[in-house]
């Protein structure tokens, strides 16, 4: 569909692929619609829900500025996707066994390894980075307990909320491993450091915003640059965590399927990150908040509740949309009022035929908390193409 609602009344244009919006997200788009800085217009996709800072499923173009509390601060968040060489006649009648395998490799919530798993050679790249950073920014580091060892050991784990690896069955029935995570603690720490930096920096201009977590970096200000630096680096290190996770998970699952291939890698793409582009004649930083890139030709992950379908897609680089799409679902109510709502029993009847936790502690990730897939893909069929339907059958959340 094309783009279903327009807001003209603020200094830049919004451009929506939905017609439902909660209230509280519309006076969000109108906060950023405000900015002196935006690019032509702001692309909202039809995952659309309130954020902090900014709103989830927005695509913000700026000039000569970024917005910390846009990106966020599980900075790089994002997908991994590939297909094995097998498909569902190799998988068992209980597929409890496959959770527990990759359970037992991957640690999830705030657990990370409890020696270096990650390849050598990640480390070693990643470590150079960060320390060039840390040298101008000491205070990154007192942000957490053991700093030096914790972004190390959570490299090839997964978090908690909303991050999840699944196993799933495509249209042909051939099997998929998927999985949802970012920039863990360390990229949390950079997020809340330079969201809180920006502030300070802004002083008394940050009472001309319409709200403070709109603080920004200006280009050539004193912190523009080192912000672009480590924004960078929690980038990659989100790619890495991924990359790392996925080869941890598959070497774990050679012990249920023997002789495996990986055959595709959909994509490993961020939804949560910035980066520069060139957009309606100028080049301009795009942060996608909850958004993934859809360039022509370009293959994406969208992912839907634990309990629902999830999309290989191709990109159509519409340019209204800054070549962007939806990064899944997009949640229709907090978690806090997930909670408030329903119950274990709820939880069960949702994900039934889906081999995952059923308890209290994952009520606040239940399908009914998520927005419906199918409509939200619809709304976006002139920015995408779906290349494959997947359908989990086993799911490991935080």
């Amino acid at each position: 569909m094309p783009i279903q609602t327009l807001m003209t009344k603020g200094k830049a244009p919004v451009k929506i692929y939905t017609d439902e919006v909660e209230p509280a997200a519309m006076q969000q788009l109108y906060n950023l619609s405000q900015l002196p800085f935006i690019h032509s217009h702001i692309a909202v996709m039809p995952d659309v829900h309130m954020g902090k800072g900014a709103t989830v499923g927005s695509v913000i173009p700026t000039k000569g500025a970024i917005i910390p509390a846009a990106v966020g601060v599980d900075i790089g968040c994002g997908m991994n996707a590939v297909r094995l060489s097998v498909n569902a006649s190799h998988l068992p009648d209980n597929l409890r066994r496959i959770r527990s395998t990759i359970e037992a490799a991957i640690p999830v919530g705030f657990n990370m390894h409890k020696s270096d798993r990650a390849r050598p050679t990640s480390i070693r790249a990643l470590a150079v980075g960060l320390d060039r950073i840390i040298g101008k920014h000491r205070k990154i580091y007192s942000m957490q307990k053991k700093p030096y060892q914790t972004w190390i050991r959570q490299l090839g784990t997964l978090g908690g909320g909303n991050h999840f690896i699944e196993l799933c069955l495509d249209e042909n029935n051939d099997i998929w491993i998927m999985l949802h995570s970012g920039s863990r603690g360390i990229g949390n720490a950079i997020g809340q450091y330079f969201i809180e930096l920006a502030r300070r920096d802004m002083g008394r201009h940050l009472m001309n915003l319409p709200d403070k977590d709109l603080a920004y970096f200006s280009e050539g200000a004193e912190h523009f640059d080192d912000y672009i630096e480590a924004v960078e680096w929690a980038q990659e290190y989100a790619m890495t965590n991924r990359r790392e996770m996925m080869r941890m998970i598959l070497d774990s699952l050679r012990k249920q399927f023997p002789g495996f291939k990986v055959t595709k890698e959909a994509i490993n793409c961020h939804h949560n990150y910035v980066s520069r582009e060139y957009h309606f004649g100028e080049h301009v930083y795009v942060t996608r908040k909850g958004a993934i890139r859809a360039g022509e030709g370009e293959l994406g992950i969208i992912p839907g509740s634990m309990g629902a379908k999830s999309f290989i897609v191709r990109g159509k680089g519409q340019p209204q949309s800054f070549c962007s799409c939806s990064h899944g679902a997009g949640r229709t109510m907090s978690r806090s009022a997930a909670k408030r709502k329903f119950t274990d029993m709820d939880v069960e009847r949702q994900t039934a035929g889906v081999e995952c936790r059923k308890d209290s502690g994952v009520i606040d990730e239940i399908p009914a908390a998520y927005k419906d897939i199918d409509t939200v893909m619809a709304h976006q069929s002139d920015l995408i193409e779906v290349v494959h339907t997947l359908k989990q059958v086993v799911c490991v959340k935080g």
